[in-house]
């Protein structure tokens, strides 16, 4: 069984064809990607790095982290967010290798293989979270780096996430995201842990509706991001 669920993979593809549109539906992924291509540089310097993108999308991060000097592969199971991805490249010249596969499949293929994994804003839009995990440390060489975000659960996270993303403010789609899939801080630790990834840091991510910006801190109640090591 392929750990992805055809209603989310459905909806994402429905929409790819805006997601290097910043004033799409992808608004917010386009004001936060700086911000999170920026932490997860200062901590493993991406330059001259072997980074794997899971869950890449149409390619914003994945093309960032190209930009910093990587050799970026990026995987998705959209093949219509691949193919805006490997289009958008004859735009920005830079170069991904992008896939179409699981984090599972390639696990199997190439353990070990990558210097940095990332995963941002996907272990809510998976049937089984964990597994994704445990696939993003087998991906990883030991010693290596793995970035996770995703959202708390709790009733804040609903309130903001939800209720405030999607129906008042309006920055994502209604039905977006699934209350349920979302994931505590302390869950994510412990599938981590149970794969040999040791946290570093667990940093949050915070919307002000009145500057209308996005910025890190130590507020993890509803947007964290992970920052974690696989034991050598």
């Amino acid at each position: 069984m392929i750990n992805a669920d055809p209603t989310e993979l459905q909806k994402f593809s429905d929409l790819a064809h805006r997601w290097w549109d910043p004033h799409s539906e992808f608004r917010p992924l386009h004001e936060i990607n700086p911000l999170r291509l920026d932490w997860i540089d200062r901590h493993v310097g991406l330059a001259g790095k072997k980074v794997l993108d899971v869950g890449c999308g149409g390619g914003l991060l994945s093309e960032g982290m190209a930009g910093r000097g990587a050799a970026v592969t990026g995987i998705d199971l959209s093949e219509k967010a691949l193919g805006v991805a490997r289009l958008h490249l004859l735009e920005s010249g830079r170069s991904v290798d992008y896939r179409h596969t699981s984090a599972e499949a390639l696990a199997e293929a190439e353990p070990g293989a990558y210097d940095v994994v990332t995963c941002l804003e996907m272990l809510e839009h998976v049937p089984n979270p964990a597994s994704t995990i445990a696939s993003c440390a087998a991906l990883v060489k030991p010693g290596g780096h793995v970035f996770f975000s995703t959202i708390n659960r709790n009733p804040k996270a609903y309130l903001l996430a939800v209720i405030g993303a999607e129906y008042v403010l309006r920055l994502l789609p209604k039905g977006t995201h699934d209350y349920a899939k979302f994931i505590k801080p302390s869950e994510l630790a412990r599938w981590a842990k149970s794969v040999g990834l040791e946290l570093d840091e667990v940093i949050g991510m915070s919307y002000n509706p009145f500057a209308q910006s996005y910025s890190l801190g130590r507020d993890t109640d509803v947007n964290y991001l992970v920052h974690a090591v696989r034991n050598a």
